[in-house]
């Protein structure tokens, strides 16, 4: 359970996690607020996983193949969404890339900000009474 999401994983297998429609938002929201939220998934390195492989979702008891896309705009982890219940399949260590590619953008956009309130030229008039 993390974030009051009781979550479905691959434990001692692939590793991987399914996430049921919003979950993952709902555990990424409350992870960037506490940043206290670690998942770890113990994972049986002998299990081969064909990640080029197109997956079904296991929520829709099999019948609708997920849907591969980038996660963010960085275009950095790509993740497979359930186009039907809009569930996610995260493969091992693609939550933490995910994670990693919010934390990067926040600094980015920290950063940006920093500069523009730098470049905000100030000009003083004097009252006039």
């Amino acid at each position: 359970m993390a974030a009051g999401v009781v979550l479905d994983v691959c434990n001692g297998g692939c590793g991987g996690i399914w996430f049921d429609s919003f979950e993952l938002k709902k555990v990424e929201a409350a992870q960037a607020v506490t940043g206290d939220i670690e998942i770890n998934i113990p994972r049986n390195p002998s299990v081969n996983v064909d990640y080029k492989a197109r997956r079904c979702c296991p929520k829709c008891a099999g019948e609708v193949v997920l849907m591969r896309h980038f996660y963010s705009k960085r275009r950095g982890v790509v993740v497979d969404e359930c186009p039907s219940c809009a569930g996610f399949w995260l493969d091992a260590g693609e939550l933490e890339q995910i994670r990693y590619e919010r934390e990067s953008l926040e600094a980015e956009e920290t950063s940006k900000a920093i500069v523009t309130r730098m470049d905000v030229k100030y000009t003083v008039h004097e009252k006039i009474v």
